[in-house]
């Protein structure tokens, strides 16, 4: 089964659950086709949806969902996103740090689609260390664009995606900020941070640096600690990481937020339970 086929099972299930709970065997056989062996069709379920936030099951094999909670929503593949990178003069913009250079690198559909990358002006000075982690200096910056000069560039290509960033607080921060100061209104974007999909989706890597996860899905940063070399690789593993989500049951964004933010426990599936002679098993459904 290819994840696409499983992300349409899915959404499959779901519609047949907003009618009310079904059984696990009930499901097997209207959304898998599987009827006979009972342990092997049960399996089948949870392996579809067992990981899926959305999906509830009780102890007597009763599937149900709660869309008030979750909904599904606007299926990832269709869902624009904006990947960014900002170096800047220092760690925190309320202090006075600005950026020095900038990228955004535009997926849709499981693909790059468009790129955009500039040096900024600080106006300010750079500091050594900064330097010497960037390679970038006050002298290469000094006839770049101030932040004001391109605001609308990058307003226009945040509005209507989702920000992404390893880290997303820290360059959501300076973005915003320097948005703020250009022209007072940065846009209100949904934000998701690489960095805390990787402690959910893979949970194995203790360490989630940029370095670490990139080796991880085997993925080259071509230019570490510039804008647009660590904003692609970066869009890199988020196309990996919305893989490890669909392969979990999650092809919309509503949902995958919601898993992001909640600690949950794994349903078990034990074999015995949905057997065909279990007693009262029926369809909870007219039809």
């Amino acid at each position: 089964m290819t994840r696409g086929d499983q992300d349409s099972l899915v959404r499959t299930a779901a519609d047949l659950l907003l009618a009310g709970p079904a059984h696990t065997l009930e499901l097997a056989r209207e959304v898998l086709g599987l009827e006979g062996h009972a342990g092997a069709a049960s399996a089948a379920v949870f392996q579809l949806l067992g990981t899926d936030p959305r999906f509830h099951v009780s102890k007597e094999g009763l599937w149900s969902l709660d869309p008030d909670v979750v909904p599904l929503g606007a299926a990832l593949d269709t869902v624009p996103f904006a990947v960014v990178d900002v170096e800047t003069t220092g760690g925190a913009s309320w202090r006075g740090h600005r950026i020095t250079d900038i990228s955004i690198v535009e997926v849709l559909g499981g693909e790059i689609v468009a790129e955009y990358e500039s040096l900024v002006n600080p106006g300010r000075e750079i500091p050594p260390m900064i330097t010497a982690l960037t390679g970038i200096t006050s002298e290469m910056v000094r006839e770049a664009p101030y932040f004001d000069h391109i605001a609308d560039q990058i307003s226009d290509r945040l509005r209507g995606r989702v920000f992404v960033a390893h880290n997303a607080t820290f360059d959501w921060e300076f973005v915003s900020s320097e948005l703020q100061r250009s022209s007072g209104d940065p846009p209100d974007v949904p934000q998701l941070c690489t960095v805390r999909m990787t402690r959910r989706l893979v949970p194995e890597l203790r360490r989630r640096n940029l370095d670490v996860v990139t080796r991880h899905f085997g993925i080259d940063i071509h230019a570490r600690h510039r804008a647009h070399g660590d904003a692609l690789a970066t869009a890199r593993v988020l196309l990996r990481l919305l893989d490890e989500a669909k392969g979990r049951g999650i092809d919309d964004l509503a949902t995958l937020q919601w898993y992001l933010k909640r600690r949950r426990q794994r349903k078990r599936f034990d074999p015995e339970q949905y057997s065909l002679e279990l007693p009262g098993y029926e369809s909870r459904r007219k039809r």
